[in-house]
């Protein structure tokens, strides 16, 4: 059996519609470390977010500033670049959850436990805090192997149309925490994307 792992919750659970300041703030961090502080300014502002660069939020935020946010980032960068800032941000957004929210006790459980029976502990886990990352999407998670998580509705590409999956902030997030505690040969890639045309968003970790 699976042991329980307990996130240390930000805050009492929120109405729909919003989420964590993360997918703000590291997003910020990635820009400017990857192409200065210059058009990390300049393409907040784009997006009408420039507040949120000059006073970083600390709480959560209205899902629709992290749609328009990510929706810049692919028109000013391009798809490509956009996506190595994304994954950045959430390789970044993995480490603060590993500083901050994650206990370190059930951290040591977790890279303790077989991988498959960490797999099941750190997905409770991640269900349980879905309201800090999925905002109004509907989230959902599989074990076994390959782990997959799902996404409806997802606000991070919400209203695009691409030809290539555009959510690697949440794969990378995924891929780090499951690299640090169930096996660190963890590979996250989304393989289904409603940007594309599919009917979710759909991200698969794989180990062996």
């Amino acid at each position: 059996m699976a042991h329980p792992v307990v996130l240390k919750a930000a805050g009492t659970l929120p109405p729909t519609g919003r989420i964590g300041p993360n997918a703000i703030t590291r997003v910020a961090e990635a820009l400017r470390e990857g192409l200065g502080d210059a058009a990390a300014t300049a393409l907040f502002a784009r997006a009408g977010l420039a507040q949120l660069l000059a006073q970083p939020p600390e709480q959560m935020v209205d899902e629709a500033q992290v749609t328009r946010l990510h929706a810049e980032l692919r028109h000013t960068l391009g798809l490509v670049m956009a996506r190595e800032i994304a994954r950045e941000a959430g390789r970044r957004t993995g480490d603060y959850l590993l500083a901050h929210r994650i206990p370190r006790a059930a951290q040591a459980l977790l890279r303790w436990l077989p991988a498959a029976l960490a797999a099941r502990a750190l997905l409770a886990a991640i269900r349980g805090h879905a309201w800090t990352f999925a905002g109004s999407g509907e989230f959902s998670a599989r074990a076994g192997h390959p782990v997959v998580l799902s996404l409806r509705h997802n606000p991070l590409c919400r209203g695009a149309a691409l030809a290539h999956p555009a959510c690697d902030y949440y794969a990378a997030t995924f891929e780090r925490l499951f690299r640090e505690l169930v096996h660190p040969r963890t590979r996250g890639v989304e393989t289904n994307c409603e940007a594309c045309g599919d009917g979710l968003c759909r991200f698969e970790l794989h180990w062996r």
